[in-house]
């Protein structure tokens, strides 16, 4: 079914058709789920230009600016790394009573990986959950990426680790992993502002994209069941992408409709 995809998408791109790839997205769990908004397409507003070859008009910009969907940060967060009596650190929301988020409802999304899964011994790894999750019928690859686009007036002090898997075969909810380099600096986050992008890629580099919220059908939910936890058992889980293919079912996206 995929080859027949793939060639069929050669020959109107011989043909100099573009065929308009869909994605969808939705939120794995319901609970609070008003605290996390849409994706929203990567866009600014500009005066207008005293010149046509300004940048603000420059196509190339615009087509890259374009790809990109923004994922809104959910909450306000003031984070610092502080060390205990022992010398190890320590994540600490130093808002404290102040913070608009309780500790409970932080433990619920937010976890310092372990030691011995960091990359870097001095460079703690933390994980926020989240519960997007893009999927498609289209051979379709996801890439998450920092929101390097953004200007941002208080830098992060580490870099977030991005990751790329395909979209129709590998439906799952995203994580945003943040690597702390300087712990020294504050980590500070604001709610709305972006907290990373994703963008899509398939075969034709150069066919439009549409994303649509998708509904969450009895197929779709239970294909991403049979992904769940496999990491417990697989240190390669990419290695499960074949029989992941062999096992979807034909439709994953059924584009959600909303009343009016």
């Amino acid at each position: 079914m995929f080859v027949k995809l793939y060639r069929r998408m050669q020959d109107e791109a011989a043909h100099g058709e573009r065929r308009v790839m869909k994605a969808g997205w939705f939120l794995k769990d319901e609970k609070s789920s008003l605290i996390w908004d849409a994706p929203k397409p990567v866009s600014f507003s500009h005066d207008k230009p005293a010149t046509s070859k300004s940048a603000v008009s420059c196509p190339a910009a615009i087509e890259f600016d374009r790809r990109h969907y923004a994922i809104p940060c959910p909450i306000d967060l003031h984070l610092r790394m502080v060390k205990n009596a022992q010398g190890q650190l320590q994540l600490t929301n130093i808002e404290g009573p102040q913070a608009s988020t309780r500790p409970a409802g932080l433990q619920q999304i937010l976890m310092m990986s372990p030691q011995n899964e960091w990359r870097h011994p001095a460079r703690p790894m933390l994980q926020l959950v989240t519960p997007y999750v893009f999927v498609s019928d289209d051979p379709l690859y996801v890439n998450q990426f920092p929101p390097f686009l953004h200007y941002e007036a208080s830098q992060r002090p580490g870099v977030m680790m991005c990751g790329r898997f395909p979209a129709d075969i590998w439906p799952r909810a995203h994580m945003w992993a943040f690597e702390w380099h300087d712990t020294t600096k504050d980590l500070i986050l604001k709610r709305g502002e972006p907290l990373f992008y994703v963008r899509f890629e398939g075969g034709d580099p150069a066919a439009p994209l549409r994303l649509v919220e998708a509904e969450k059908t009895e197929e779709l939910v239970s294909f991403m069941r049979s992904l769940t936890d496999v990491t417990n058992f697989v240190n390669q889980s990419f290695q499960l992408f074949k029989t992941a293919r062999e096992r979807r079912p034909k439709t994953l996206l059924v584009e959600k409709k909303r009343p009016r």
